[in-house]
């Protein structure tokens, strides 16, 4: 009670001041406790308050209300204020207990930093004393070996510098190599050694003694001097030699002249060969061996005449066809590809060229000569891509010509063969590539590969997809009329009344055998060209460069294949159910409330195994390399078949017990069948494939369910439903009229059962709704 009459003293003192802010503290106030309130503006009126509050005389009529609203404010501030006074007193206590934690906590680090510090200046001073003696030796010995250096050199030079100059003035070069490299720091001497053997060597090479010039031992001893002096001197002699040595050359083949052309070409590369000869014969001796002489002057003339030929052919490049540029990669390629085992390489990165390393395939590790002179025919290759695209152009056509002149179908005793324009559209591909390899790994590369996606397409169009055979109308054949004629019988024994009326008279489509061979031929060539393209695009991003790789990408062309596929596939499953649409119409026209009893299989089912027995074979066997394919067939065929099946089984209708029975007959027999499709007629009996048996059973069941919830006698509604409920858990209200239907139930007796129904699964109406909307 005291500390609170306290607070109300304090609080009531305050009432006789205002507390006023500095501007600094009044702005912190403002970013830390942000106000729009008037009460906490720094200039604060009160008249000016009291005006906005009661604007009007009329607004003084709800004094008592602000009043009462201000006094609550100030009650709430009061209260706040107290609660945070009350809240220091704790937090203060609070406070000096961790600031005392904390010095404890620093107390004990400060030891133990103490007790570190300790051990390592023992441990400093340990190992000062155990290396003062070593250190004392070794400094002694690298100050003794530093005097007896310096005083050979002092030595050297004092004596050695009168024996140069005497040695200099009679030319013994033989005998200056060796003290010249001991006292090597005379720069003097070695630039007027420098100038002296380069004018030595002008001298001897100038004017009519550049052919008939004869080694001697004084130049051969000037370059093992130079072999020493500053490495600029060596470059800069080598350099005059070598171009030397190719200004015949520079002469007979510049651009003016006849020989200078792509077409002579060859003539530059024996020229060479011819000079080299010489050079070496003459005077390969007289230069030291590591020098490569030879292998300068040819990396001179390859430099030479890449720009020479650039020039050129900037100049005549209109003159250029495929067969010149070829021709003259060829020979170009070839005189690299001698070089390269003439010579190392090892002076191409004095000249500005990196050695290439080794490429992951060995087949074709590039050699250090490799484009050297070849990639001036770079900016040209787009002649040779043009002439690859035309000559595939003409290959297409040609292609096309030969489909339409040659039979319509290659198969061999056995299955079918892929078409023959397909392998050799690969082996020109290949021979392309190979080609291309050798020329350009950039961007003709690139380029090349968008020459064959073009054509990849024009293959999968006009080869593949265009000749897929056409349905076309045919009348119906003789199986309809053996159906009519088996079913007529059964109608004589009292079965089936009036068939003539089953069948309607029209036309039905079927490709031929031929043309279901023709079918598959075109599968396993789209299948062959699918795999080849993949291996292609593979074989491409291995061999361009690789920052061309990532634009590789032959996916597009593998899905046009592909699209053949499903098409072909397609086709057989529409060309089989066009066969059993005859059959299936006919199960849909027997008299089936007028069957008394129950015989062997219908004949419908005999004529749809019949159809299978006389289709399925030829596509299996043509499709003997291509299996996954044959599945993708028969598991397409049965998803479409049964569907079909089973509308036709709601089309059975009115149907009593005894023909209810015979349905299910025949739907168990045409699932047995269908089990058996794959390997039907067929000496070997292998079995169906996993994914097709479980597309049959599962379709076949729900027809076998079907048949069996319209056997169920009606006459109990609770004990339908139920059945109708545990046979076909998943049909909808649709599927339960359509029984009815089948079961020739009067309207009112279907509502009765389908209220039943809904009753028993409360769920069925929202189902049937999403059914609906789907």
């Amino acid at each position: 009670m005291d500390s609170l009459s306290i607070e109300e003293d304090m609080l009531d003192d305050s009432d006789d001041f205002i507390i006023n802010f500095p501007p600094e503290v009044q702005k912190a106030i403002e970013e830390v406790l942000p106000s729009k309130d008037p009460l906490d503006q720094p200039d604060f009126n009160t008249i000016d308050y009291i005006n906005s509050l009661f604007p009007t005389e009329q607004s003084l009529s709800n004094i008592d209300e602000v009043v009462s609203k201000m006094e609550n404010k100030i009650q709430t501030i009061d209260n706040e204020i107290s609660a945070v006074v009350r809240g220091q007193t704790t937090a203060s206590q609070d406070g000096r207990q961790a600031l005392d934690d904390a010095q404890k906590v620093i107390k004990q680090l400060f030891v133990h930093i103490k007790d570190i510090k300790e051990h390592a200046e023992r441990s400093e001073e340990m190992v000062r004393e155990i290396t003062r003696d070593i250190k004392q030796l070794d400094c002694a010995k690298r100050n003794l070996t530093l005097a007896i250096t310096t005083l050979n050199h002092l030595h050297m030079l004092v004596g050695g510098v009168d024996t140069l100059k005497s040695l200099q003035e009679k030319r013994l070069y033989g005998e200056i190599a060796l003290p010249l490299q001991a006292i090597s720091e005379v720069k003097q001497i070695h630039v007027e050694l420098a100038d002296q053997i380069t004018h030595d060597f002008k001298e001897a090479f100038s004017g009519s003694n550049t052919k008939t010039v004869i080694p001697n031992k004084q130049l051969a001893q000037a370059c093992l001097v130079v072999s020493i002096l500053d490495p600029r001197v060596k470059k800069e002699l080598l350099k005059w030699f070598v171009n030397l040595q190719l200004q015949e050359y520079n002469h007979l083949f510049q651009e003016t002249e006849d020989t200078a052309w792509l077409d002579k070409i060859d003539k530059r590369y024996a020229w060479l060969k011819r000079h080299l000869l010489e050079f070496e014969d003459k005077l390969g001796n007289m230069f030291p061996q590591n020098w490569e002489v030879s292998e300068r002057i040819a990396v001179q003339f390859c430099h030479d005449t890449r720009e020479e030929l650039t020039k050129i052919m900037m100049k005549r490049k209109h003159e250029i066809d495929v067969k010149l540029l070829l021709y003259a990669i060829q020979k170009t390629s070839n005189f690299e590809n001698l070089l390269s085992k003439r010579f190392t390489g090892i002076t191409l990165n004095e000249h500005g060229k990196q050695q290439l390393e080794p490429e992951d395939n060995a087949d074709l590790q590039r050699s250090p000569f490799s484009g050297l002179i070849g990639r001036c025919f770079i900016p040209h290759l787009k002649i040779y891509i043009d002439s690859i695209d035309a000559n595939l152009a003409d290959l297409i056509e040609r292609f096309q010509q030969d489909e339409k002149t040659h039979s319509t179908t290659e198969t061999s005793d056995t299955h079918a063969i892929v078409l023959p324009s397909c392998a050799d559209l690969f082996v020109f591909y290949k021979k392309s590539m190979i080609q291309c390899t050798q020329l350009d790994k950039g961007q003709s590369m690139l380029d090349l590969t968008r020459t064959f996606q073009k054509y990849l397409r024009e293959y999968s169009s006009k080869l593949l997809q265009n000749n897929l055979p056409k349905l076309e109308s045919q009348s119906l054949g003789t199986s309809v009329q053996n159906i009519t004629r088996d079913l007529q019988k059964i109608s004589t024994s009292g079965l089936i009344q009036n068939f003539s009326s089953l069948l309607k008279e029209g036309e039905i489509t079927r490709f031929t055998k031929e043309e279901q061979m023709r079918i598959c031929c075109i599968l396993t060539t789209a299948e062959y060209c699918q795999e080849t393209t993949k291996q292609l695009a593979e074989k491409l991003k291995e061999k361009i460069d690789p920052p061309f790789a990532d634009q590789i990408d032959l996916s597009q062309e593998q899905d046009d294949f592909h699209s053949v596929i499903s098409n072909c596939i397609q086709l057989l499953v529409q060309d089989l159910e066009n066969a059993c649409e005859p059959a299936l119409t006919a199960m849909s026209k027997i008299q089936w409330q007028n069957i008394d009893r129950v015989g062997d299989q219908s004949p419908y089912i005999t004529a749809l195994t019949t159809h299978f027995k006389t289709t399925v074979p030829v596509v299996r066997d043509n499709l003997t390399n291509s299996r996954k394919y044959f599945t993708q067939f028969c598991i397409k065929f049965a998803n479409s078949f049964i569907l079909k099946f089973v509308r036709n089984i709601y089309k059975c209708k009115p149907i009593n017990t005894e023909g209810a029975e015979q349905l299910l007959l025949d739907t168990h027999m045409l699932k047995t069948i269908l089990l058996n499709l794959p390997s039907i007629a067929s000496q070997i009996n292998r079995q169906a494939p996993a994914p097709y048996t479980k597309v049959v059973n599962k379709g076949m069941t729900k027809a076998e369910m079907i048949v069996k919830v319209v056997m169920t006698p009606t006459d109990n509604e609770k004990a339908f439903v139920e059945q109708y409920m545990k046979l076909l858990p998943d049909c909808q209200q649709s599927d339960f009229y359509k029984i009815l239907d089948m079961k020739n139930v009067k309207r009112q007796e279907q509502t009765a059962l389908v209220e039943l129904l809904r009753s028993h699964k409360p769920q069925l109406d929202k189902e049937n709704k999403d059914g609906d909307n789907s």
